[in-house]
């Protein structure tokens, strides 16, 4: 398909120092995994330009929330900073958090991943651990920091899905093997989430939102991460850019 022709996802960037200078940022791996297994084109959003953001959504057929080292502010879930070292990433949260229930209303297609999911959860009402480690009994989810970037994505555990949810009729598998990468999870679901897949040890690993007409899907996973070698993965990202070229056709791009 021309590159004229592709959906048009928007990609909101992480804000961060480096060097000492303010950047807008997208890891790579999202892009790639996008452009090469959804079929779409990207635009990346810098996160601190709210004024034009219902511009930008209306030129989109599609949105992808990624993961990223930075955590969703406690304020958001009526909680406090518990590690001062928490990365936190305030552009980020005050733009995502208004344009979510946007792209809800106008049925655009969402794929939320990571950080993304966490954000999902919390605009629908739900809470975070800050430390699945130290304050739950979910263990073993983080990564080790000093490991290599292919170890650290490695697989980890095991997803059980939904009997009859929507990644167990994508699949048609009752379980998938993923990597793990979060040192965060859900404490409450937000209200009018499905939980779609659940880790070995029983914390929410993926989601859809119950009443929400357009594509939406939120997974604790990497997907991005190397999606040759799994099928679930592909899968996720082959719905979604189906999703995308329907919603592109339908309002006549």
């Amino acid at each position: 398909m021309p590159d004229s022709n592709k959906p048009l996802v928007g990609i909101v960037c992480c804000r961060k120092e480096i060097e000492r200078h303010p950047f807008h940022v997208v890891g790579e791996k999202y892009i790639k995994a996008i452009h090469d297994y959804s079929g779409v084109t990207s635009v990346l959003i810098p996160s601190d330009d709210l004024s034009s953001m219902k511009s930008i959504l209306n030129r989109l057929d599609g949105f992808l929330l990624t993961g990223s080292l930075s955590n969703v502010h406690p304020d958001r879930y009526s909680d406090t900073i518990k590690d001062s070292e928490m990365l936190i990433d305030p552009d980020r949260d005050e733009y995502v958090f208004s344009a979510v229930k946007q792209i809800i209303d106008m049925e655009l297609p969402i794929l939320s991943i990571c950080r993304g999911f966490q954000e999902m959860n919390v605009i629908f009402g739900g809470s975070l651990y800050q430390s699945l480690e130290n304050e739950s009994d979910f263990k073993g989810h983080d990564f080790d920091r000093s490991a290599s970037v292919e170890d650290q994505y490695d697989i980890s555990h095991t997803v059980h899905f939904v009997q009859g949810g929507y990644l167990h009729q994508l699949t048609e598998l009752k379980e998938a093997e993923v990597n793990s990468l979060h040192g965060q999870g859900v404490k409450e679901l937000g209200q009018g989430l499905n939980i779609e897949a659940l880790s070995h040890d029983g914390l929410v690993e993926a989601f859809t939102i119950k009443d929400a007409a357009g594509f939406n899907l939120s997974v604790q996973w990497h997907p991005e991460w190397k999606p040759e070698k799994s099928l679930i993965s592909r899968k996720i990202f082959e719905a979604f850019g189906s999703s995308c070229l329907e919603y592109s056709k339908k309002h006549g791009r």
